[in-house]
């Protein structure tokens, strides 16, 4: 960057975000922790896609505490912290450590970032969590609501979300380049090189090997809230992505990045109805699906049909050699022509028609850092630009998908009262029940 984000930039970009914006009352003063103090900040789940969270947030703030279920895919968070107390047991650090934490990172797998995030915020605690949000709708609209009535600070690890190429397009989109948008299509190709990756890992049927657990790993904290399964390495320490029992596949995955650009760009928030085709195995996640979605007039603008694509398949329009090839993609399609963008490049098409093409100036400021963003903001009081609000919503929508697939029925939603109408089997996949000793 090559200039400081105001707060009064800051706040104008939050506003362009379509995110629901919550300002703390003292901005000077937030849970004891003033603007140029550092937080302390806890880590829950520190390997993987976790690590990268805790190292982005240790970059500027002390991190005082790390948990982890899995001694081993965690040992390289632990030591490049030797100063945190270490955990096994989210609850038993949160219990011991309350005192002594501003704010909480939680990077564990799917099933899990609800039942540490709402124990977090319960307790005053900050809360950043990986995408997407939680594991069943009930378990978002909780996250959300928890934040609000709290007053907290919150942001989903949707980290493209900071990147200056969202932000062009959301501009394009915002200022009419393309006229009235009524259909976006976002497709997410699978297995083809370079990132990222969505490896297919889909299996019709549960594992049946019964190998020891790893001596590193407390199976039993791992499994947390989630219905019991014999260990197995196609669920721990990665696989677990592609079991309806932890995570909700390739779409769960990916829904909240791409198609957190069709949510900023237009508005959007809790779609009408939801309708899904794929494969559907009991145990695993689909390793393809296709589902559309029917977004209501917001405003002045228009209704919206969110089409979504993963595991190969891609719009007529790419089978038609319409649109460039691109692997993964959102393609917004409006009266004057369409917007075509991935993580980090835009097109306006078609290419002839746009050659004179008058790009507005850019007016939503560059981020100071997805992670930073968050930490900043739980210091001076906020905003986020991915708070629980907007990311809840966005995380229910992608998982509506699901619950739609695994019905194989149409779904007319009810977001105020969270039921699928007149479709009383949606409600299995809408809220689980946790295994005992688990809770909200």
């Amino acid at each position: 960057m090559n200039r400081q984000l105001t707060r009064r930039d800051f706040l104008r970009s939050a506003a362009f975000s379509g995110a629901g914006l919550i300002i703390l009352s003292d901005s000077r003063l937030v849970h004891g922790t003033r603007a140029n103090e550092k937080l302390n900040v806890a880590g829950i789940g520190i390997g993987g896609r976790g690590a990268a969270d805790v190292n982005g947030v240790g970059a500027t703030e002390n991190i005082v505490a790390l948990c982890d279920v899995h001694e081993q895919h965690a040992a390289q968070t632990f030591e490049k912290y030797p100063q945190a107390k270490r955990y096994k047991d989210f609850r038993r650090m949160l219990d011991e450590m309350h005192n002594k934490i501003d704010a909480v990172v939680v990077g564990t797998p799917d099933h899990t970032h609800a039942v540490a995030g709402v124990m977090a915020m319960k307790l005053g605690k900050h809360c950043y969590c990986e995408k997407p949000l939680t594991h069943t709708v009930y378990e978002a609209r909780v996250m959300a609501n928890v934040a609000r009535e709290k007053k907290l600070v919150t942001q989903m690890g949707t980290q493209i979300h900071a990147g200056g190429n969202y932000r062009r397009v959301v501009e394009l989109v915002r200022t009419g380049a393309i006229g009235t948008i009524r259909k976006v299509h976002v497709w997410l190709g699978a297995n083809f090189n370079g990132p990222p990756t969505p490896t297919n890992m889909s299996q019709k049927d549960a594992p049946t090997e019964r190998p020891d657990v790893p001596e590193t790993l407390d199976w039993d904290l791992w499994l947390g809230p989630a219905s019991y399964r014999p260990y197995s390495p196609a669920y721990a320490p990665f696989g677990w992505r592609y079991w309806w029992n932890f995570a909700n596949g390739q779409l769960g995955d990916f829904f909240c990045h791409y198609c957190d650009l069709a949510f900023w760009a237009l508005k959007l928030r809790h779609p009408l109805s939801v309708e899904a085709v794929g494969p559907v195995h009991a145990e695993s996640a689909a390793n393809w699906t296709i589902a559309k979605q029917e977004y209501p007039a917001r405003g002045d603008l228009p209704p919206v049909t969110l089409t979504w694509y993963n595991g190969g398949g891609y719009p007529e329009l790419i089978k038609e050699g319409k649109i460039p090839q691109w692997g993964s993609a959102v393609l917004f399609m409006g009266s004057d022509g369409m917007l075509i963008a991935d993580y980090n490049k835009h097109q306006l098409l078609p290419e002839d028609k746009f050659t004179d093409f008058q790009r507005p100036d850019p007016f939503i400021p560059d981020s100071i850092g997805h992670h930073l963003e968050w930490a900043e903001a739980c210091k001076t009081g906020g905003p986020t630009t991915c708070n629980f609000d907007y990311s809840g919503a966005l995380t229910e929508a992608a998982l509506l998908c699901n619950v739609a697939l695994r019905t194989g029925r149409k779904i007319k939603w009810d977001a105020r009262n969270l039921k699928a109408v007149g479709c009383p089997e949606a409600d299995a996949f809408i809220r689980r029940r946790y295994r005992k000793g688990w809770t909200l």
